[in-house]
């Protein structure tokens, strides 16, 4: 069942069910009233009828006692008086002497007398009164005939219908009043009908017009009432599929009324806050298109960084940020990047990573300390960006889980990600801080994955087992040390070591030995060089060092250093010294080569020499116009039992630059 046909059912039940029950109720009582206006009406008439009676029988009485009090020669003449007079019907002297006389003839059809002292045997046939005297030996009869007219007068003085009757039963609208002394007849008493027809025949035309008004009213009051809230519903549908311009007429100022109002104001506001998302969203869109496009094309941190601070400021409408990163050497906030910034911060972002924050204190250093993001009013601290209200959130790296199916560990906090004054001068709220939080996971991501890339770039360029760099570094640093050594017009020194009978440690000691015998020598190669050198693992146990504005009497030296250092001090592997010793080739820019293959070459050949003169020493390169057949005639020779002494085969010019 609809709303509307709820709606009238309710409202006839309400209406119609208190009028049937007023009409039954007053059909009730009308008959209820009516029986006791009768019972009363009756009660009324008995009392005059008997009054009457009565009165009739006093009147005979009288007449009878008149007659009688008078002499026996003038009783004829007072009964024909009185008999014309009315008081009676007839008067019958009989007794004595003088046979009994009647004023006037008896009416015909009278069979019987009733006393009025006392009723007789058969007080139903009479149809008579009389009332006796006695006058010495004469018997006086007044009668009075019941005949229509007598009947007719109680009639009109009870207001009831009166009828003598044999019943003794009379229907329930009559009374039967008994024969008894001075009520001589038994009579019946009717009360005509006074049913309120009427009033039987208005009240269910009453009733019906009643009730056809009311269903009238409860389909205009229920329609009235369904049709806003289907107009409501019909515009809540339409705002369901899209449609935010959709609005409810207003049609009466009731509730109803209010509600459409309201329903249409929020359909404006809702369409305008969509229209907002919506240009927020294609903004939003626009900003993630630029930062997913700078994630997937750089690994520059720094830009990434500013991405990210532009686009959280766009999202959350924000004045200014700021990105810091954690140094977890010197235990300190380090600002990456700004962007409206002002006060003392209001610097390029060169000069901004001097603005250092130590961690745990102040807003941000709590927030990078504990983790847990902070926004308030006011300026945070003195040491940091000034501002009326500011939102933190920590910058944290993606969690992995260390081993497969455990749950991954608690993120790293790589630094903090800080808004400050957000445009409108409305305090920073809650979907501000989860905006704010996502964004900050993209930093994290963006600055884990560039660790990682650089990570990934370092053990690409390093030899695991050494840690220095391998070949494939070796060409592109060896290339770059030449074009900067010929751009400035420098010297560079490329030093080849080889370990000698290196296949011998593997065969007597084992792998493992022999790859802790190459970690301890290269440890010992970088501790023998500058700050500025680079070494090298070429492959095997044959190393190359860089040694940037060196000629040949520095690399000769740095050789013969190496080379006492390896030599000196057997490397101990689980309790075994295993002595060690190496070749060493040196070749110096641009005087063994013209590019870094010639270079490379020619101190490759002059490791052989080494080789070829009996190793544990170093040679020095032939010049590039020397023919190879050269290089191991053994004439730049040197060795390592001087450890400080300049070989003997090195030229006075090559001296310059030596250390």
């Amino acid at each position: 069942m609809t709303l509307r046909g709820r709606l009238t059912t309710a409202f006839l039940v309400v209406v119609l069910g208190p009028v049937l029950l007023g009409s039954i109720f007053v059909a009730i009582t009308v008959a209820t009233v009516s029986r006791d206006r009768t019972a009363e009406r009756l009660d009324h008439a008995a009392a005059t009828v008997r009054t009457g009676m009565a009165a009739a029988c006093r009147q005979l009485q009288a007449a009878a006692d008149a007659v009688a009090v008078v002499s026996p020669n003038d009783r004829s003449a007072v009964a024909g008086q009185l008999i014309t007079r009315g008081l009676a019907t007839d008067i019958k002297i009989s007794g004595g002497e003088t046979p009994a006389k009647i004023a006037a003839p008896r009416p015909a059809g009278i069979t019987g007398w009733q006393d009025c002292a006392g009723p007789g045997d058969t007080p139903g046939k009479a149809q008579a009164i009389a009332a006796r005297a006695v006058a010495g030996d004469e018997l006086i009869t007044a009668a009075q005939t019941v005949d229509q007219a007598f009947l007719a007068r109680l009639t009109a003085a009870s207001g009831t219908d009166v009828t003598v009757t044999e019943k003794d039963d009379p229907p329930g609208e009559s009374r039967l009043l008994p024969a008894e002394p001075g009520q001589p007849l038994s009579l019946t008493l009717t009360v005509p009908p006074s049913r309120p027809t009427l009033l039987y025949a208005v009240l269910p035309a009453v009733v019906l017009a009643a009730a056809l008004a009311a269903v009238l009213v409860a389909r205009w009051l229920a329609y009235s009432t369904t049709r806003p809230l289907g107009d409501l519903a019909w515009a809540a549908d339409r705002v369901a599929d899209g449609a935010l311009d959709t609005r409810v007429p207003i049609l009466r100022p009731d509730e109803l009324g209010l509600l459409a109002s309201s329903f249409n104001r929020m359909t404006r506001e809702l369409q305008a806050y969509v229209q907002a998302l919506t240009a927020s969203r294609d903004q939003l869109r626009g900003h993630l298109a630029i930062l997913g496009e700078t994630l997937s094309s750089t690994h520059d941190l720094h830009r990434i960084l500013q991405v990210i601070l532009r686009t959280a400021l766009a999202a959350t409408g924000a004045r200014a940020g700021l990105v810091l990163l954690i140094d977890p050497d010197a235990g300190q906030l380090v600002p990456r990047c700004g962007v409206g910034l002002s006060g003392d911060w209001d610097v390029p972002d060169t000069d901004l990573e001097k603005k250092r924050l130590p961690v745990g204190e102040g807003v941000l250093g709590s927030v990078a300390a504990t983790g847990e993001p902070r926004r308030g009013q006011g300026s945070p601290a003195s040491a940091e960006p000034p501002c009326l209200t500011y939102v933190a959130v920590p910058i944290c790296a993606p969690a992995v889980a260390e081993e497969p199916g455990e749950p991954p560990a608690f993120p790293e906090t790589l630094g903090v990600l800080a808004l400050y004054d957000r445009v409108g001068g409305d305090a920073f709220d809650d979907a501000d801080l989860h905006t704010l939080r996502t964004f900050a996971g993209q930093a994290g991501v963006a600055v884990h994955n560039v660790r990682m890339h650089e990570e990934a770039q370092r053990l690409s360029l390093t030899d695991p087992l050494t840690g220095l760099w391998n070949y494939r570094y070796l060409r592109e640093s060896l290339r770059r040390e030449v074009e900067r050594a010929s751009r400035f017009g420098r010297m560079l020194a490329v030093l080849v070591l080889d370990l000698d009978h290196f296949k011998e440690v593997n065969d007597t000691y084992g792998h493992a030995a022999g790859d802790a015998v190459l970690s301890e020598f290269a440890r010992r190669i970088r501790v023998g060089l500058r700050e500025v050198d680079v070494a090298f693992r070429q492959g095997g146990e044959e190393f190359v060092v860089l040694l940037p504005e060196t000629d040949g009497y520095g690399g000769a030296i740095v050789a013969e250093r190496l080379g006492a250092a390896v030599r000196d001090r057997p490397v101990t592997v689980d309790g075994v010294q295993i002595p060690i010793s190496v070749s060493i080739g040196v070749a110096v820019y641009p005087e063994h080569g013209e590019n870094s293959p010639q270079v490379l070459a020619a101190a490759d050949r002059a490791l052989y020499a080494a080789k070829n003169a009996g190793r544990d020493t170093y040679r020095l390169a032939e010049p590039a116009d020397v023919t190879k057949s050269h290089v191991s005639s053994g004439d730049h020779e040197g060795n390592f039992d001087q450890a400080t002494a300049v070989p003997s085969g090195l030229r006075p010019q090559q001296h310059r630059r030596g250390r």
